[in-house]
């Protein structure tokens, strides 16, 4: 059966308490229970922004040395491709429960496959592909970032079946995505939440301690001013946020190699079935 729009109501009115649910999941066995219950079979992958990834560099390459290769839109491209069903929210739960500010509330999730066919009504519409790709592209151009992936949180809040036949494409916001409470969950389930295999950011001698990256930047807290310049920790996921705002070109992501958005389509794949 769907969810009621009055259980919608009251998840929303939970939402500023993630951060203290996620803290329960490092108790030993309250955490393999949450885990269990809404974590279960996840595999779920930050792609950076398209613009990113164009400036960057492949690793053992020069950046005088464009690289030309597939851009991580390529991802949600494939699965909007290959899905017979597309469903677009009415409503981001996340920037909804937050009363966003800065980024568009009525842009939701995009969710593929035959699990949607279970979602209530009342939270959204199925589209074409070709309205999912023009969903897809006008996402990006407003800031946002997707997420893809299994997510078990999203089958059980919405309750709908069989959880390998939805496949989540969020559309995220640093301000107000649920996935702020990465460092606070029990890493056997944060790892559960990646950057696309073969992507890493870094660093430069560049960097001049300007604070720019660590002022509400990135999604996971993962950047800090440590001796007057900017250290990324072991929670980046990726995202280049911090790459693309960063005024002195001091922060570069990295393409370790060319396959990177043929891995992340494997990997989805091995997850959820869009068919």
């Amino acid at each position: 059966m769907a969810r009621p729009l009055w259980f919608v109501e009251l998840l929303k009115k939970t939402f500023p308490n993630v951060s203290i649910i996620a803290k329960l999941t490092r108790v030993p066995v309250v955490g393999r229970v949450i885990d269990k219950m809404l974590f279960e079979g996840d595999d779920i992958i930050y792609l950076p922004k398209d613009s990113v990834v164009q400036k960057t560099i492949q690793i053992n390459q020069s950046l005088d040395q464009p690289i030309d290769t597939a851009l991580p839109s390529a991802v949600v491209h494939h699965f909007i491709e290959k899905a017979n069903y597309h469903w677009i929210m009415n409503f981001c739960i996340c920037r909804d429960a937050s009363k966003c500010e800065d980024y568009p509330i009525d842009h939701g999730c995009l969710f593929l496959g035959e699990a949607v066919l279970d979602i209530n009504p009342q939270l959204g519409r199925r589209v074409t592909k070709e309205e999912a790709h023009e969903y897809a592209r006008d996402c990006r151009e407003k800031g946002l970032v997707h997420l893809i992936g299994r997510n078990k949180l999203d089958s059980t809040w919405l309750n709908v079946a069989p959880g390998d036949k939805l496949l989540t494409i969020c559309n995220c916001c640093p301000c107000c995505c649920l996935w702020r409470m990465l460092p606070d969950l029990n890493p056997a389930i944060s790892r559960k939440v990646t950057k696309m295999p073969g992507v890493d950011v870094r660093v430069t001698e560049d960097c001049i301690g300007c604070g720019t990256c660590t002022e509400g930047i990135c999604f996971v807290d993962a950047i800090s001013l440590v001796d007057g310049k900017a250290k990324i920790s072991g929670e980046c996921r990726a995202c280049g946020r911090c790459v693309e705002v960063c005024p002195n070109d001091a922060i570069e992501m990295i393409i370790e190699h060319l396959e990177f958005v043929e891995d992340s389509i494997h990997r989805v794949d091995s997850v959820v079935d869009v068919e």
